[in-house]
């Protein structure tokens, strides 16, 4: 019953995202208002983390399964870019690896701002291997 609550708080805020699409003459899709909204409501914890941690964490694992459709969409419309896969390529990449730097730079940035008795090349160091009967999952 729980993940039946935490999965309706957050299809909930997913559902009051789509109504903003449709209210604001902005150009952002409805799942960013979503992630917004989700986001304010966690930050002021009108939603404590612990009310749509579990199903959160589980939408997460499941994510990969998401990206089926939209690649067997893509071998559907294989006619209409067969002639242009190339450059569908390019972009990709060209795309990938500038989200990837601004990641990185963002990360970077958010360490030094948190931290700054520490450098990035500081936090890039190794850590200690654990002691005998500590559990390292390596997760966090």
């Amino acid at each position: 019953m729980k993940y039946l609550k935490q999965f309706g708080i957050i299809l909930v805020l997913s559902f009051i995202g789509e109504l903003l699409n449709h209210v604001l003459p902005l150009p952002v899709p409805s799942s960013i208002y979503g992630i917004i909204l989700m986001f304010i409501c966690l930050k002021t914890e009108l939603i404590p983390l612990e009310e749509v941690d579990e199903t959160g964490r589980f939408l997460i694992e499941i994510m990969p399964l998401m990206f089926i459709p939209a690649a067997v969409g893509l071998l559907e419309a294989w006619n209409i870019i067969q002639s242009v896969w190339l450059q569908y390529l390019a972009v990709t990449a060209v795309s990938t690896v500038f989200v990837m730097a601004i990641a990185g730079r963002a990360t970077q940035y958010m360490i030094r701002r948190t931290s700054p008795q520490q450098s990035v090349t500081e936090l890039d160091q190794p850590e200690e291997e654990p002691a005998e009967g500590d559990c390292d999952y390596g997760i966090f």
